[in-house]
């Protein structure tokens, strides 16, 4: 087996420069590319990533090159792979037994005969995993080819890849049991049954060419999943032994990021007979030394796989010299993750501020620290010192920089008191918004309505100069009046104004903020075909004028019917956002949840009685750590407060969140204490309701009945299902009907069809429990 390179990376965007494979991919759904064109376009992409890591200074030869590409989502990948197939799409495979694109494609996306695996996020990143599903029935087979064939088509261009898979841990701790599997199934009971299955996989890519295979197991250092983390440790343990005595296989990367490993698992790899382990050192600490390290390689991720800053390349370097002191064979520069969560090249970005710029790292600078780093461990620390010097003289200017503190802001959040975070009583402002009129199971949408082609034209003519303000203001207002009047024809009780002049729920903010700047072409995938911008925040945050109002007043000037005004929360800005790292995020959430306050309060005196404040992202940021959990709930509830506050009793606040596993953040729901809170349910078939029913949840909730993820139109009487569990097992009083999430992505064909649907299946459950609208 060859030694591992002195440096790597654990994986690199995958969407294109330009997102190439999100156009290719949403061509190929729409039937305008066949899948060998696909396939041939997605080969192009790949061989343009290899080329762009060589001339970046990772190896042709050495195995330091990822093969990380994926048509939609890694952990599909692996679960396809294995078998893992859902019985409903089961006439899909190939008559082999193989699982081709289409059937991918399916669970991915659903079709007419099956809904699609359900989605949440991975770990505490803003990207959406599908949840394979496992059950005692479950056979698991190598049913795909696809990780050997892109390790041959690099072997056949020159270049040595290391396939990156999720590893068996990981799949199954992160899997759901299917509908027939038994009342408390564990996926994970399933690991002595899949090991078998990864060894073929592993001898497959060794007849491919692969020298090394990367297993990524981020499980083992959370302790937010199902399984505790001893239960991990050993089942890591049982695989890596398995595994690595496996006869025909690669030589073992095991890559552990996105926290700190937790000690049973450290010790199980250490013991374990692979020869690399990958480890985060920029969120968790060096580790001591451990028995087995002595024949091993470490890969210390101490280059930011998550955000974008430059960084103390200094600090790194000294994280890997404590590394070499705790007994590894040797020790390798890496990142802390998969770069996939950070935009290509902010040489890209001709429109930021050239001081700015310099002291950001997106993924090609950071695949250049990585570089320089393993130059540093073969040819020692003085062969990098100017790199070390710029970057280390970078951080001094960022701190001193004009705008990265605001003694104004900083004054005003500094005499912050306790009752600046506290409404009235609850039953206070139910009786005081009696007076909205609204009936029993009120009807209502998330916020966003189908972004068109003509509003994505109109947009860039604007920005292109070929539409006056003038112009693009009566396309919006035109547009808005069009969306206002369709929910008006479909009957729904509360109405939104589609945010047609919003490009994203978080840039549109933070073009209008100070403290922001957004970028250019710094796309990052958030799941499948979807891809989103994360702004820049990068000093302290204010609001120069109103943001909203304007539009929301127009808006609710249309109807007769209560229009909601809408704004992104502070937390999910944060968690949208690359975020300042120079001081705690909750400082910055205050800031940011300031500015809405004042927004709510200039809503209001426009006359807009329901107000939305979307927190998406609540679960997101949750901390893997449970030791960390407590502050980071305290924080992220207090500054979503903080922002609503200030309302009066009659304004009906609302909040969104959506896609992640809620149980245990339900108190801190509660204790958001919005109004009404809106949250994802159709996708995983109102797993939720019975967590808020034992929650004893008291304020309004509407758990969503379309899951707007997927192209399907649900039929009434899938949404009266969901609605009646809901009615049955809720008080009625407390229910709203809504969809899962914003329509942007969905086309107006099936928005309408599903709202219909929506609004005929509430007509039918409010006749059934008695209730008349």
């Amino acid at each position: 087996m060859t030694d591992f390179p002195a440096g790597t990376i654990l994986g690199y965007p995958r969407i294109g420069r330009r997102r190439e494979l999100k156009r290719a991919v949403e061509a190929h759904w729409s039937g305008a590319l066949d899948e060998a064109a696909l396939e041939r376009t997605a080969a192009d992409l790949r061989r343009a990533t290899r080329e762009r890591l060589a001339a970046l200074g990772l190896g042709r030869d050495d195995s330091s090159i990822p093969e990380s590409f994926s048509y939609y989502d890694q952990v599909l990948d692996a679960a396809l792979t294995v078998g893992a197939l859902p019985e409903r799409f089961a006439p899909l495979r190939a008559a082999d037994g193989s699982i081709p694109l289409a059937a991918y494609f399916a669970a991915a996306r659903g079709d007419e005969t099956g809904a699609p695996l359900e989605m949440t996020k991975w770990f505490d990143t803003n990207y959406h995993y599908l949840v394979p599903e496992i059950g005692p029935e479950t056979q698991f087979s190598l049913s795909s080819d696809r990780f050997a064939r892109l390790v041959a088509e690099a072997k056949a261009d020159g270049v040595t890849v290391r396939p990156v898979v999720v590893g068996p841990v990981t799949l199954l701790a992160l899997a759901k049991a299917t509908d027939a599997a038994p009342a408390g199934f564990d996926p994970l009971s399933r690991l002595d049954d899949l090991l078998p299955v990864y060894a073929e996989l592993l001898a497959s890519l060794t007849a491919a060419g692969a020298e090394w295979v990367q297993l990524d197991e981020p499980a083992l250092v959370s302790e937010s999943l199902s399984a505790p983390p001893a239960a991990l440790a050993d089942a890591a343990s049982r695989a890596y032994a398995v595994l690595g005595d496996a006869p025909r296989r690669p030589a073992i990367l095991v890559a552990a990021g996105y926290a700190q490993l937790s000690a049973e698992a450290w010790a199980a790899l250490a013991a374990a007979p692979v020869e690399a382990i990958a480890i985060d050192v920029h969120r968790g600490s060096v580790p001591a030394g451990a028995e087995g390290l002595e024949g091993k390689t470490l890969v210390g991720g101490v280059v930011d796989g998550r955000n974008i800053w430059r960084g103390d390349l200094g600090g790194a370097w000294d994280r890997l010299e404590e590394l070499r002191g705790i007994g590894a064979k040797s020790v390798a520069a890496g990142t802390s993750t998969s770069l996939q969560h950070v935009p290509h090249d902010v040489d890209d970005e001709a429109g930021l501020d050239p001081r700015l710029v310099s002291w950001l790292a997106f993924a090609d600078q950071k695949v250049r620290q990585v570089v320089a780093l393993a130059r540093g461990l073969v040819e020692g620390r003085d062969a990098i010192e100017p790199e070390v010097a710029a970057a280390s003289a970078a951080l001094a200017e960022r701190r001193s920089a004009p705008g990265v503190r605001d003694a104004a802001v900083r004054a005003r959040a500094a005499g912050l008191t306790a009752g600046d975070f506290d409404r009235s009583d609850y039953d206070a402002r139910v009786a005081a918004q009696d007076a909205l009129g609204l009936p029993v199971l009120p009807t209502t949408t998330i916020g966003s309505f189908p972004q068109t082609g003509d509003i994505r034209r109109a947009r860039a003519r604007f920005g292109r100069g070929e539409l006056t303000a003038d112009e693009y203001d009566g396309f919006l207002r035109a547009e808005i009046q069009r969306v206002v009047r369709l929910q008006e024809d479909l009957d729904l009780d509360v109405l939104v104004h589609g945010e047609a002049e919003r490009n994203d729920m978080v840039q549109y903010f933070a073009e209008l903020l100070d403290g922001f700047a957004v970028t250019q072409h710094g796309w990052v995938q958030s799941y499948g075909s979807r891809a989103t911008r994360p702004s820049i925040l990068w000093g302290d945050v204010s609001r120069p004028a109103p943001m909203t109002v304007a539009w929301s007043a127009y808006a609710q000037s249309l109807s007769d019917k209560h229009v909601k005004g809408m704004l992104t929360g502070p937390v999910t800005i944060l968690a949208w956002s690359f975020v300042r790292d120079d001081q705690p995020l909750g400082e910055t959430a205050n800031q940011v949840a300031l500015a809405l306050r004042d927004e709510i309060a200039d809503l209001e005196e426009a006359g807009i009685r329901i107000i939305q404040v979307d927190e998406p992202a609540l679960r997101e940021l949750l901390p893997l750590k449970k030791a960390a959990q407590p502050a980071y709930l305290d924080w992220s509830v207090g500054s979503f407060r903080l922002a609503t506050a200030g309302a009066r009793d009659a304004t009906q606040l609302h909040t969104h969140l959506c896609y992640s596993e809620f149980a245990v953040v339900i108190d801190a729901i509660a204790a958001l204490d919005a109004d009404v809170t809106s949250i994802e349910a159709a996708r995983s078939r109102g797993e939720v309701i019975a967590d808020v029913a034992d929650s004893g949840f008291s304020h309004g909730i509407g758990p969503g009945v379309y899951d707007i993820h997927s192209p399907r139109v649900p039929s009434v009487d899938e949404i009266g299902e969901l609605l009646e569990r809901a009615a049955t097992e809720l008080p009625l009083r407390q229910v709203w009907v809504n969809p899962d999430c914003g329509l942007k992505t969905r086309g107006y064909d099936e928005t309408v069809a599903s709202l219909r649907n929506i609004v005929a299946a509430t007509l039918a459950v409010r006749e059934k429990v008695g209730v008349r609208a």
